[in-house]
């Protein structure tokens, strides 16, 4: 049985990569605000843009990780090298590819879909540099992958720091104009993001070169493209990047929806989506964790420990919930007024930032065993619940923003709509599917 301690163990550094990466948008977006609300709009249709192209890769290395995982439990470490190296190549191929699609058509679609011309040019200048970051970004998936379906996850405590490292350091150059470097605006907020990216994946080589015994595992023993190996990774990860795809999909579409209504309530959305991404990410890493656990827990034929380790540790990920949420509920304005000092645009964030309060439980209910679901391999499964809970995700948006004309705050109460569904729907499984079965 996986104890508090060995969970802990396993998530923290999760939780600082995880960090990391929030760290990277809440600076933009800390910046960014202090530039104005159309640059403060415009980084959170960009986000939220690149955010659902690069969750083909992270579906791709969701697959593989849960692939490593079982490999790790039975043992088969020359098969986790495989699998790593295989998933390296393909993985660059997918950056490639989703590279010269946002290349071609990014500014197009924002052209079709983004009401304001101010915000569209911002978001475009945004993505001009930031699809860049694609093929950093991918391999790092793929490291990432390795060390939590190895278990060994201290090593993305390092990595942690350096993306927010290097980020913060040159963001505020590179957005104003300061140290002898070009005053880029918003496009400097994304160039910091794709350097920063960059010299992850470099600490990421020389680190696995340094530390890890790659002979053991056969890392970096490339003979040929195995293709039979990638349908073996691909049989797991293409229904995760189809649900990943159409989940952060339609919240671009919600975005687009809140963008409709005007630019205050989408500058209120992104600072919404920058605090739901920071203070729920303990949950997001418990959820990373309990994927893991459950794929090396199945692969040890150890299915009688599954379910008690899901109800652990979604206890615990709830206990990490109630301070974060207590707090947002006593001081939302301060923190709201760490993305602008436009005290207007803080006062009329209040209503959302309860709301949120509320979505952080319900969060944390569906995203344990969601991501349980998916530790099990039955992604096929996982896949029709998220597309069943997006319908009515959906529905619910169109109703409020378009029939009803409700506020944001009325908008952002879709999430517990989705979480609670999609929870609901995998606890069932789990209670009274046949899971157990599943082979990988």
């Amino acid at each position: 049985m996986y104890n508090l301690k060995h969970i802990w163990h396993l998530t923290y550094p999760i939780i600082l990569t995880l960090l990391a990466q929030n760290l990277v948008n809440l600076t933009d977006s800390a910046f960014l605000g202090r530039v104005g609300e159309v640059e403060l709009g415009a980084s959170a249709l960009a986000g939220v843009f690149y955010l659902a192209v690069f969750v083909v890769g992270m579906g791709f290395s969701s697959g593989s990780q849960i692939l490593i995982g079982r490999r790790n439990g039975e043992q088969n470490y020359r098969q986790i090298g495989e699998v790593f190296n295989q998933g390296m190549i393909f993985t660059l191929l997918l950056a490639l590819f989703v590279f010269l699609l946002s290349f071609f058509f990014a500014a197009p679609l924002m052209r079709s879909f983004v009401h304001s011309h101010a915000v569209c040019n911002a978001t475009i200048e945004y993505l001009n540099f930031r699809i860049f970051g694609f093929f950093f970004a991918f391999i790092n998936l793929m490291f990432r992958a390795f060390y939590v379906g190895v278990m060994r996850t201290k090593v993305l405590t390092l990595s942690a720091f350096i993306t927010t490292g290097v980020n913060v350091l040159l963001n505020y150059p590179l957005i104003f104009g300061h140290w002898g470097l070009p005053s880029l605006g918003i496009g400097g907020a994304a160039l910091a993001s794709v350097i920063a990216e960059a010299a992850t994946t470099l600490f990421y080589f020389i680190y696995t070169w340094k530390a890890v015994d790659t002979k053991r595992f056969g890392l970096f023993e490339m003979h040929r493209f195995s293709w039979q190996t990638v349908r073996q990774i691909l049989d797991i990860s293409l229904f995760i990047m189809m649900q990943i795809f159409l989940s952060v999909s339609t919240w671009f579409l919600f975005f687009m929806f809140i963008e409709q209504t005007g630019e205050r309530p989408l500058a209120i959305s992104n600072i919404i989506r920058s605090l739901y991404s920071l203070l729920g990410l303990p949950v997001m890493a418990f959820g990373q964790t309990i994927s893991t656990i459950v794929s090396n827990l199945i692969g040890e034929g150890r299915q009688e420990e599954v379910l008690p380790t899901i109800r652990r540790q979604f206890r615990v990920a709830l206990g990490a919930v109630i301070p974060v949420a207590v707090f947002a509920a006593l001081f939302p304005k301060l923190l709201a007024s760490i993305y602008t000092d436009n005290s207007e645009l803080v006062n009329a964030a209040v209503p959302s930032m309860y709301v949120f309060c509320g979505v952080l439980f319900v969060f944390a209910f569906g995203c344990i065993w969601f991501n349980a679901l998916s530790g099990t391999g039955n992604t096929r499964m996982a896949l029709l619940f998220d597309m069943t809970t997006l319908v009515v995700y959906m529905a619910y948006n169109y109703v409020v923003n378009f029939v009803f004309h409700w506020s944001v705050a009325i908008a952002w109460m879709s999430e517990i709509v989705y979480w609670l569904g999609l929870g609901t729907m995998c606890y069932l499984y789990f209670h009274f599917g046949n899971w157990r079965a599943r082979k990988i």
